[in-house]
């Protein structure tokens, strides 16, 4: 009798990686999608493709900080770091475009940060 593998992760928010995984798979297709999980990709690339599925803009951007918790970021925030929303030139705007991570060091841009699902 042979074993099967099996692997289990623990994710925080599985809600909110589930709507990740599926805006991502609607994109861009599963093997697409699945590389950008386990290899990674930018933060600017997930909004991109969040953006892009049939969410609406506020569960795209919900899903995101929800399921940030379940992502290994690069480079190291350290303790200390904070999401911060980059909303659209409209004044009073709350229609997010961008997001950038703050830290004692200095603020990121979207595209500088990378993800990858925590395995």
């Amino acid at each position: 009798m042979q074993a099967e593998a099996r692997f289990s992760v623990s994710l925080k928010n599985p809600e909110a990686v589930a709507a990740i995984v599926s805006a991502l798979r609607h994109v861009h297709g599963d093997d697409i999608a699945r590389l950008m999980l386990v290899e990674g990709m930018s933060l600017a690339n997930l909004l991109e493709a969040m953006f892009s599925a049939p969410l609406t803009h506020r569960e795209a951007v919900r899903a995101i900080t929800d399921g940030l918790d379940d992502f290994v970021i690069t480079p190291d925030l350290g303790l200390m770091w904070h999401l911060k929303y980059v909303y659209g030139d409209q004044p009073g705007s709350l229609h997010v475009m961008d997001m950038e991570i703050a830290t004692p060091d200095g603020t990121l841009a979207s595209r500088d940060v990378w993800l990858r699902l925590a395995s």
